[in-house]
């Protein structure tokens, strides 16, 4: 027995105990209906349909006939057959945007789910848990940038790969993605200077504390700020903020959006067969970043800009092997004086590999190094003024 049956036959039982009920006068026709869940109008015409035809005359007359607004059987089969052969492995929502954009399909999203839920081709979501409440996004773009790696099986027939991603908090667009073997110091260094080059530097950078990132000398506990890696040493010389994450949870957007990469990036890769590094992140950055992003981004709360202009931002990779190194007590000769620069006060870049002693280094040339930002914070505030304000009209 299927289950409009067995609902049909519970609906006649709860019926007959509803009527003898009220031939007994322990029920108005009004109470009658309301316990029916139908109204007093309803409950006397299934009354007279059982006085003349039985229980016969109150099943459903439409129980056993075909809706007029089927799906043809052929489509059901076609559409099932298309998901066994090409689009294995898709999750429902994107083999539905395929099949609208591809062969112009025009049923339902939740129609296209029940027929592979009942074909036992994909299966159903579990029950999420108690809701975690979302963190706001920030109200405009450049404020806030997120950058983290996901380990995954992202090409066909190939070894996990990290998928550097890093993205907009403000709009969750994705400014680089881009496949390397593992992550590290030199694959965030890549992703950062996509950015600089295309927007400018943000004002922070949301990231894990993974050791590229942060120094954390107890496992699980806080980070040490004072104690910079190679990468926070350049976004301290930058003036962006970097921000450590504590849990996954923390960082639940860049989290969420890794968890729609995987359902979508492998597959659209497999079906361009797709198996080289190279051809893949050429593929990520031309054609599939920008469909991503005019399906996923959000619209900032304030239109603007908070991305400030890098004035060479090529310059930034050799700032970055100048700074390899950690901070010395030795006095270094100022490359850019003949006297021996012993301020601690300068601007420096570190000279040795010693990461526990303080810094006494030399002075660096600010000409090749310099940014527009860094040379906003240098500048005096009445020189500031005069940077910023506008000419006067003539």
């Amino acid at each position: 027995m299927n289950r409009t049956a067995w609902l049909q036959d519970r609906r006649m039982v709860k019926f007959g105990d509803v009527l003898s009920r009220w031939e007994r006068k322990q029920l108005s026709a009004m109470e009658a209906g309301e316990i029916l869940g139908c109204s007093e109008r309803q409950f006397r015409r299934y009354r007279a349909r059982y006085e003349e035809e039985g229980l016969q005359g109150l099943f459903d007359r439409r129980l056993g006939k075909a809706s007029a607004r089927r799906v043809p059987i052929d489509k059901v089969t076609w559409m099932l057959g298309e998901y066994r052969t090409h689009y294995r492995g898709w999750n429902v929502k994107h083999f539905h945007e395929h099949l609208q954009k591809q062969h112009s399909f025009r049923w339902s999203y939740t129609w296209v789910k029940t027929q592979l839920h009942t074909a036992g081709l994909v299966e159903r979501n579990k029950k999420r848990g108690i809701h975690r409440r979302k963190r706001p996004r920030k109200p405009c773009v450049g404020m806030m940038l997120h950058q983290d790696a996901s380990r995954f099986a992202w090409l066909e027939e190939a070894p996990e790969l990290d998928l550097i991603v890093t993205l907009d908090d403000a709009t969750s667009e994705i400014y680089s993605a881009f496949l390397v073997e593992e992550e590290g110091t030199a694959s965030s260094f890549r992703a950062l200077l996509d950015v600089f080059t295309a927007h400018g530097l943000p004002s922070s950078l949301y990231t894990d504390r993974g050791s590229h990132y942060f120094f954390t000398p107890t496992a699980g506990g806080p980070v040490d700020k004072q104690q910079r890696t190679q990468v926070g040493r350049a976004l301290a010389h930058l003036h962006i903020e970097h921000i450590p994450a504590y849990s996954p949870e923390a960082r639940g957007r860049s989290e969420r959006m890794f968890g729609t990469l995987q359902g979508r990036l492998p597959q659209e890769l497999r079906l361009c067969g797709i198996s080289d590094v190279a051809e893949a992140n050429r593929y990520i950055r031309e054609i599939y970043l920008p469909l991503h992003n005019e399906r996923f981004a959000k619209p900032p709360q304030i239109k603007g800009s908070a991305f400030v202009p890098a004035r060479d931002p090529q310059a930034f990779p050799t700032f970055c092997a100048s700074s390899r190194a950690g901070w010395s007590r030795a006095t270094t000769r100022c490359p850019t004086r003949d006297a021996r620069c012993s301020s601690r006060k300068a601007r420096c870049a570190p000279t040795t590999s010693r990461p526990t002693s303080r810094c006494a280094s030399i002075r660096t040339a600010r000409s090749r190094y310099s940014t527009v930002r860094d040379g906003w914070r240098a500048t005096a505030p009445r020189e500031r003024n005069s940077l910023t304000s506008r000419p006067s009209p003539a």
